[in-house]
């Protein structure tokens, strides 16, 4: 993958690895607000989730769309990977999904959905640091979105 950009070099041997969805729409983006019985409860995040023992980045985030949203989502290409506070090496892919389909909010793992600008989204006192991170790296150009 090379020619991503990257925050931090991904660690020897990751012990976690995650996927996470940018999905853009009208200049706003797909965020979550997290369930409170969640890791990071009630953080506001790009949707995604953890990468199971023997899957792809790719079939980890339809998963993980699909268990957060009940949608069906087409990732287009990793746009940026990263590595968290707590080592967990994160996957960002540039996603597509129809937006004229509802998203239903599964309640165990998802309080509510938004669609929020970049600069809505760095003002927001509940973001997570790994998605700032992104957000600031996406506005010096280091992230081409198509």
């Amino acid at each position: 993958m090379s020619g991503l950009a990257s925050l931090n070099p991904a660690p020897p041997n990751p012990g976690r690895r995650g996927v996470v969805a940018v999905v853009g729409h009208q200049g706003r983006l797909l965020v979550i607000r997290r369930s409170s019985h969640v890791v990071a409860p009630r953080a506001i995040c790009f949707p995604g989730g953890g990468i199971d023992a023997g899957e792809s980045e790719r079939e980890a985030l339809v998963r993980e769309i699909r268990e957060e949203l009940e949608a069906p989502i087409e990732p287009v290409r990793p746009v940026w990977r990263s590595v968290t506070t707590w080592e967990v090496e994160l996957a960002w892919w540039q996603a597509r999904l129809d937006i004229a389909l509802p998203l239903r909010p599964n309640p165990a793992e998802v309080e509510s959905v938004h669609w929020l600008t970049p600069d809505e989204l760095l003002e927001h006192p509940d973001l997570l640091t790994s998605n700032r991170e992104f957000l600031h790296a996406l506005r010096r150009g280091e992230i081409v979105l198509d």
